[in-house]
């Protein structure tokens, strides 16, 4: 049973896709079967992010471990995220006092997710999760928990040994790096085979409204517009790139949660408690003019309010689920292996 959550989360809604799920994994569970790849062309990947799935031995593995350094220094990774202000944002978070409530419910649902895995964890990584909820749920069931507080980090390498884990996790982080797939890539070389890869994430149409808001403000009262809050994947995409990565069993979902706020601005007050506001590296450098803050409100107020006033945040948190690959794990059927005609059966039935 769930425990009670703040009257701003009075409002929620699952959200699946099965369309999508069925597409990646058309088993049940963590563990289904992998499905067909995915044309990542669309999402700017490029061969530099990402490592082989076959992990070579002895020098062969020092050469890849070394050009996997440099690819997370490589200038030509997008650098989207100012991790100064990241981190300045994340310091007066804890200062003012943090608003944890989604990161609480985040953490409650993985330890819901991670007592449906029968097997045992020795070892487990926490990739930037900020706070210590997550790590107090594993140590009930890993002995050896290492933290790496990425966010805080000038880069995104994990300095992960090969096949050292049994288990990865990250909570509500990872939508605030630089390179993604080089960061799913280097967890999936440091889990041992069989070893699970749990992620959640911002995603989809996180902050869809308060984006909408801002846009329209800015274009009428400036006219122009700036980037104000983070490019979220969603759920096609990031399910991509656990494929691409080279897990197994790879399984996407997304769990919308929508928070009623009174105002615009108490909105942007949690955010600031989340350390969640602007850390874009292409943002506009110059304080926000008070007009177009207050137009901004107005029209959050006039296009996203329910019928008593208050005003509605989307928060799209994107699951991801992957393994790294063993013989056990169960394998799809090669194309045209089949040895019943669905044609057949449904004119045997009619």
């Amino acid at each position: 049973m769930k425990a009670s959550i703040p009257r701003r989360l009075e409002q929620h809604t699952r959200v699946w896709e099965p369309g999508f799920r069925q597409h990646l994994v058309p088993g049940d569970g963590l563990r289904g079967a992998t499905g067909p790849g995915n044309d990542l062309s669309r999402i700017g990947l490029s061969k530099n992010n990402l490592v082989e799935q076959a992990l070579p031995a002895g020098d062969e593995w020092l050469k890849k471990r070394a050009r996997l350094d440099l690819i997370m220094t490589d200038p030509a990774v997008p650098r989207l995220i100012d991790r100064h202000a990241l981190r300045t944002h994340l310091s007066r978070a804890e200062r003012q006092g943090s608003a944890p409530f989604l990161l609480d419910r985040v953490v409650e649902d993985f330890g819901e997710r991670l007592a449906a895995v029968l097997r045992t964890f020795n070892s487990a990584a926490d990739v930037g999760t900020p706070g210590p909820q997550l790590r107090e749920v594993l140590s009930q069931r890993v002995a050896a928990i290492t933290r790496i507080d990425l966010l805080r980090q000038e880069d995104d390498r994990l300095g992960l040994a090969p096949e050292s884990l049994d288990l990865a996790v990250s909570a509500l982080a990872l939508q605030a790096i630089d390179d993604l797939p080089g960061v799913l890539a280097q967890v999936r070389r440091a889990l041992k085979p069989d070893g699970l890869l749990l992620v959640a994430l911002f995603g989809g149409d996180t902050l869809t409204e308060l984006r909408q808001a801002f846009a329209a403000a800015e274009s009428e009262v400036e006219g122009g517009l700036s980037p104000r809050v983070l490019p979220f994947g969603d759920l096609r995409e990031l399910g991509a790139l656990l494929q691409r990565a080279g897990f197994a069993l790879p399984v996407a979902d997304v769990d919308r949660v929508v928070v009623r706020y009174d105002t615009a601005f108490a909105l942007m007050q949690d955010l600031r408690r989340m350390g969640a506001t602007n850390p874009l590296a292409e943002r506009r450098r110059v304080p926000l003019r008070r007009t177009t803050l207050l137009r901004m409100a107005q029209i959050y107020s006039e296009r996203f309010a329910d019928p008593d006033g208050r005003v509605r945040a989307t928060f799209d948190v994107v699951w991801l689920s992957g393994w790294a690959p063993h013989e056990s794990q169960q394998k799809p059927l090669k194309p045209g292996s089949a040895k019943a005609s669905l044609e057949a059966a449904v004119k045997r039935k009619g």
